[in-house]
């Protein structure tokens, strides 16, 4: 593909732009028959769970915007950088990019320019992972700490989004994600049974008074909010209990970062016959349920 405006090839102008400037020196777009060094084979399972090389794709898509690049972890090391230092945007730009977007009905999503905006123990979170042609990446960065982690894998499955996650907290405590086998220590019945009944609702695609305005609208229509309604539905089928595994505070940061009215994170373990899963619920200033998600898949 070449621009008509810069006269060469879409990889060669990323790279004199924005790649080399930035010192990210193998970053490229994808190339089938270029012969590349120390490039890496992706994997994926295939049906019988055997493990086998990434489908084929087609050389038109590895052309799209969204990604289809090669790169190393230095690479990502100089990118974080540069984002640390503000390096290739106007204050302003990085502004908009790390703020919520503006829905049609008031409320704010939790997403900018190509960036989720995310709390860990109270702390704020910009953070994105991408899959490829079996391959998987994420990048989770954490402002207050000035903490970074990126994970690659040459797997279509590994999940580097939590892998992030939990290396952040081995990295800084404060940041340690609560596990299913932690003894309990925080008894709220009434929020136990506020944050089931949400869990129950939101199943059956019902809203009530204990969700904010956001969650109780929220209805994409997608198959993968489908899937998430059906997979908690089917969890609360054999429940056997929830129950409060403890509550974080939001930083003023992530309060900021969010504006969705967040102050509060609670993270409750629901056990049922399909096994243990925890649940973090953020709540706003009146107690209601803002958004959650299955921390534990």
């Amino acid at each position: 593909m070449n621009l008509r405006l810069a006269g060469k090839h879409w990889s060669d102008f990323q790279a004199e732009r924005l790649f080399a400037p930035l010192g990210m020196q193998t970053t490229r777009v994808i190339s089938e028959s270029d012969l590349v060094p120390h490039r890496a084979a992706g994997y994926e399972l295939d049906k019988n769970g055997n493990l086998v090389n990434q489908a084929w794709v087609a050389p038109t898509f590895n052309r799209c915007a969204d990604g289809a690049l090669y790169y190393s972890i230095r690479d990502l090391a100089a990118w974080e950088k540069a984002l640390e230092a503000r390096a290739f945007l106007k204050p302003q730009g990085f502004a908009a990019w790390w703020a919520p977007v503006r829905l049609a009905n008031g409320t704010n999503y939790p997403y900018g320019f190509g960036w989720f905006l995310s709390e860990q123990r109270g702390d704020a979170v910009i953070e994105h992972g991408g899959s490829w042609q079996g391959f998987r990446a994420a990048i989770t960065r954490y402002p207050e700490q000035r903490l970074a982690v990126m994970v690659l894998a040459n797997s279509a499955i590994a999940p580097v989004e939590a892998m992030s996650h939990e290396i952040a907290g081995l990295v800084e405590p404060r940041l340690r994600l609560r596990s299913p086998t932690e003894p309990q220590t925080h008894s709220d019945p009434d929020l136990e049974k506020m944050l089931r009944d949400v869990l129950e609702a939101w199943s059956s695609s019902r809203a009530i008074p204990a969700m904010s305005k956001a969650l109780a609208e929220t209805a994409s229509g997608s198959a993968r909010e489908a899937d998430d309604r059906q997979q908690t539905a089917n969890r609360l089928q054999t429940v056997r209990s929830l129950h409060v595994l403890g509550i974080d505070r939001l930083s003023p940061q992530a309060i900021a970062l969010l504006d969705d009215g967040s102050v509060r994170a609670v993270d409750a373990l629901l056990e049922s016959d399909q096994g243990l899963f925890i649940y973090r619920f953020r709540l706003d200033a009146q107690g209601r349920v803002v958004s959650f998600s299955a921390v534990t898949p």
